[in-house]
C-alpha cells in the first residue's frame, strides 16, 4: 500500500511538471510559428492544460480500466466546479460577466447531455469518439469566429519569445514525463482499488480526478491571489468542455469502454446538475462568494463521502 501511494504521488508530480512544460513549449512554438494568440488560447493552451487528463484516460483505457478512464473525466468536471470554484471563492469572489463565458457554458451543457446520451448507447467505441470530436471541431470553429468578431483580447501567456532550444527542451520534458506520470498514477490507483475492494470507477471519480485537476486548482487559486478570481470561471468551464469533447473523444478510440452502471445511474447526472448550477451565476451576474463557495465545498465533500460509502 505504501509503495502504491508513493507511485501515485510520483505520478501526480510528474503530471503537474509535464503539463506545465508541455504548455510552455506548445504555446511558445505556436507563437513562434505566427499563430494568432487568441487561437493559441482556444486550442493549443486548452489542449495543453488538459494533457494530464488525456494521458491518464488513454493509459487507463489501454490498461483495461474503463472505470478510471471515464471516472477521470466525469470526476474532474465535478471537482472543477465544486472543489476548485469553491476553494477559489473562499479567497476572492468569482464573477463571470464575459458573454463568451455564457456561450461556453451553453456549449458545456450541450456537451454534457451529448456524453450522457452516448454513454447510454455504450460501450463507448470509436464512433462515439468521432461524434465527440466533431462536436469539438464545431465548438472551436464557433469560438474562434466569435472571438475574431468580438476582438477578444488574448489570454495571459507568460512564455515570451523563447529560443528554439528552450522550446525543444520544454516539449521534450513534457512529452517524456506525462506518459511516465500517467503510468505510475494509473498503476498505483488500480492496485489500491484492488487491495481495498474499491471499484476502479470510484478511484477514477475521486483520487485520479482530483489528481489530474491539480493544475486547474493551482491556476485558479493563483489567479485569485493575484486579484483575478474571474479567470477561475473561464478556466473551469473551458477545462470541462475540453474534458468531454476532446479527452473523452480521443479516449473512446481506445475502447470499447464499458460504462459502469453506477455512473449511468448517478455520477453522470451529478456532473450535469453541477454544470447547470453555474447557470444562475452566469446569466444573472451573481458573484460566487465565500458562502456559496462553502456550499460548493460541502457539496463535494458529501459527494465524495457518498461514493466511498456505497
Amino acid at each position: 500500500m505504501i509503495v502504491d501511494i508513493l507511485l501515485i504521488l510520483a505520478g501526480l508530480a510528474l503530471l503537474v511538471l509535464g503539463g506545465e512544460y508541455l504548455v510552455r513549449g506548445a504555446v511558445a512554438l505556436a507563437l513562434r510559428l505566427g499563430i494568432a494568440p487568441v487561437i493559441v488560447g482556444l486550442t493549443v493552451l486548452a489542449f495543453g492544460t488538459s494533457a494530464p487528463e488525456l494521458i491518464v484516460s488513454v493509459a487507463a483505457a489501454a490498461r483495461g480500466a474503463p472505470g478510471i478512464a471515464l471516472g477521470n473525466v466525469i470526476g474532474s468536471n465535478i471537482a472543477n466546479i465544486l472543489l476548485i470554484l469553491g476553494a477559489t471563492a473562499l479567497i476572492a469572489p468569482v464573477l463571470g460577466r464575459d458573454p463568451e463565458l455564457r456561450r461556453s457554458w451553453g456549449y458545456t451543457m450541450l456537451a454534457s447531455l451529448l456524453l450522457i446520451v452516448l454513454c447510454f448507447a455504450g460501450p463507448l467505441r470509436w464512433w462515439h469518439g468521432a461524434v465527440l470530436l466533431t462536436g469539438l471541431a464545431a465548438t472551436l470553429f464557433l469560438q474562434i469566429r466569435q472571438s475574431s468578431q468580438d476582438d477578444t483580447p488574448a489570454p495571459e501567456m507568460q512564455v515570451g519569445h523563447a529560443p528554439g532550444r528552450r522550446i525543444a527542451l520544454w516539449l521534450a520534458v513534457g512529452l517524456v514525463t506525462l506518459p511516465i506520470g500517467a503510468r505510475l498514477l494509473v498503476g498505483g490507483a488500480s492496485d489500491i482499488a484492488s487491495g481495498l475492494g474499491i471499484s476502479d470507477a470510484v478511484i477514477g471519480l475521486t483520487l485520479v480526478a482530483v489528481g489530474t485537476s491539480l493544475p486547474e486548482l493551482a491556476a485558479s487559486v493563483a489567479s485569485a491571489l493575484r486579484g483575478r478570481a474571474d479567470m477561475a470561471m473561464g478556466n473551469v468551464i473551458g477545462s470541462n468542455l475540453f474534458n468531454i469533447l476532446a479527452i473523452m473523444g480521443i479516449t473512446a478510440f481506445f475502447g470499447p469502454l464499458a460504462v459502469p452502471p453506477e455512473m449511468l445511474r448517478f455520477d453522470l447526472w451529478v456532473m450535469l446538475a453541477v454544470t447547470l448550477l453555474l447557470g444562475p451565476f452566469l446569466l444573472r451576474d451573481i458573484k460566487i462568494g465565500r458562502r456559496a463557495g462553502s456550499v460548493l465545498l460541502a457539496g463535494y465533500a458529501g459527494y465524495t463521502a457518498w461514493l466511498l460509502a456505497t
